[in-house]
C-alpha cells in the first residue's frame, strides 16, 4: 500500500474533538485529522465553526458552537459527541486567546479571561473527555501550550502563566490516567504563521522575533498539526506527560 493510502486511513474510525477549530491551528489540525480518516467534532465559540467543519473532507463530522468558559459546556460537548458517534478517542485542546499587556497594567478582567479560556476550559474539556477515555481504556489528549510555557515574554504575564499551567496540568493528568491507557501531552510552538500570527508579528516586531529563533523562521500550522497527530497516533503510545517543543530551537538559546 502506498504511503498516501496509509495516511488516509491512519485515523479511520477514530473520533477526534478539536477545540478552537474554526480558525488557526485548530482549523488546520481538524483538516489534518479529517484527511486521515477521522471523524471530527469541531468546537468553537465562533459560529463560523459550522462552515469550517462542513468544508472538511469526508463525511460524518460534527460542528458545535459553544462557549467553553460556561459551566457545564464541556459536558455538553462530550454528550453531543457520544450521542453522534458512540465513542471518543482523541481530544485536542486548541482554543486559546492572547490578551497582551505590561504586567503593571493587566486588569483583573483580562487576566481572568485568559485563564478561563486557555487553562480552565482545557481542564474541564479534559476532565469530561477523560471520564469517557478512562472507562474505555484508551485515549489521547493533546493540549496546546506554547514556548511561553517555559520562557518569559514581555507583555505576556497572563498568557505565560496560563500556558505554564497547561504544562503542569498535562503532567498531572498523564500520571493519573496512564494506567487506564490514556496519554496526555502538550505541544509548545513558537510563533505560528496563522493569519492571526502573521498580523500580530508583522514588520520589525516579527523580524526581531525571527532573529531569536535559531531556525530563522516561524512555525507553519501544518507542522504543529503533524506533531499533534503523531502524539495521537499508535507510534506515540509510550509518550505521555511530555511538553514537546516545536520552536526551531528558540528555548535552547
Amino acid at each position: 500500500m502506498r504511503s498516501s493510502e496509509v495516511d488516509q486511513q491512519q485515523f479511520a474510525g477514530k473520533v477526534v474533538v478539536v477545540t478552537g477549530a474554526a480558525s488557526g491551528i485548530g482549523a488546520t489540525t481538524a483538516l489534518h485529522f479529517a484527511n486521515r480518516g477521522a471523524r471530527v467534532v469541531g468546537v468553537d465559540l465562533n459560529d463560523k465553526i459550522h462552515e469550517s467543519v462542513s468544508g472538511l473532507p469526508g463525511t460524518g463530522h460534527l460542528a458545535i458552537a459553544k462557549d467553553l468558559t460556561i459551566d457545564g459546556a464541556a459536558d455538553e460537548v462530550v454528550s453531543e459527541a457520544i450521542d453522534a458517534f458512540d465513542s471518543l478517542e482523541i481530544l485536542v485542546n486548541s482554543a486559546g486567546i492572547a490578551l497582551l499587556d505590561p504586567a503593571l497594567s493587566v486588569s483583573r478582567a483580562r487576566w481572568q479571561a485568559t485563564l478561563d479560556v486557555n487553562l480552565t476550559s482545557s481542564f474541564f474539556m479534559s476532565q469530561a473527555v477523560g471520564r469517557v477515555m478512562v472507562d474505555a481504556g484508551f485515549g489521547r489528549i493533546i493540549n496546546l501550550a506554547s514556548q511561553a510555557s517555559v520562557i518569559g515574554l514581555a507583555e505576556h504575564a497572563a498568557y505565560c502563566a496560563s500556558k505554564a499551567a497547561i504544562v503542569g496540568l498535562t503532567r498531572v493528568l498523564s500520571l493519573e490516567w496512564a494506567p487506564h491507557g490514556v496519554t496526555v501531552n502538550s505541544v509548545s510552538p513558537t510563533v505560528v504563521e496563522t493569519p492571526m500570527g502573521k498580523t500580530a508579528w508583522a514588520g520589525e516586531k516579527g523580524e526581531r522575533a525571527r532573529a531569536e529563533i535559531p531556525m530563522g523562521r516561524f512555525a507553519q500550522p501544518e507542522e504543529v498539526a503533524a506533531l499533534i497527530a503523531y502524539l495521537a497516533g499508535d507510534d506515540a503510545s509510550m509518550i505521555t506527560g511530555s511538553n514537546v517543543m516545536i520552536d526551531g530551537g528558540r528555548t535552547s538559546v
